[in-house]
């Protein structure tokens, strides 16, 4: 199924974060699309997935939830994304792994 849009929460503070991934994902049919990022100076974020009205709702549940725990630095939709975006804001898969022929 290829996304619609992608949203992206990031919040200075893990606290805010998980609160407002948690309004998230009760306020809209939307996913996770990777664990949250760390990325740096206590700047942490997370990325979710879903048709775009889903992912717009979502955003602006989880910012106004997380702005009542932390600061919100960024909340943003991206409607409609190119397919090798996914590459960049996605869960890297695991490779798979052959199981040993059993004697």
């Amino acid at each position: 199924m290829a996304k619609q849009a992608i949203g992206i929460l990031e919040t200075k503070g893990l606290v805010g974060l998980v609160l407002g991934t948690d309004a998230m994902l009760k306020s809209a049919n939307v996913e996770v699309t990777a664990p949250m990022k760390g990325v740096g100076s206590a700047l942490v974020s997370v990325t979710i997935t879903g048709d775009v009205a889903a992912v717009k709702a979502a955003i602006e549940s989880g910012a106004e939830t997380a702005s009542n725990y932390g600061e919100v630095v960024s909340a943003h939709v991206i409607a409609r994304p190119h397919d090798d975006l996914e590459a960049i804001v996605s869960e890297p898969k695991a490779p798979a792994t052959k199981r040993a022929a059993s004697k």
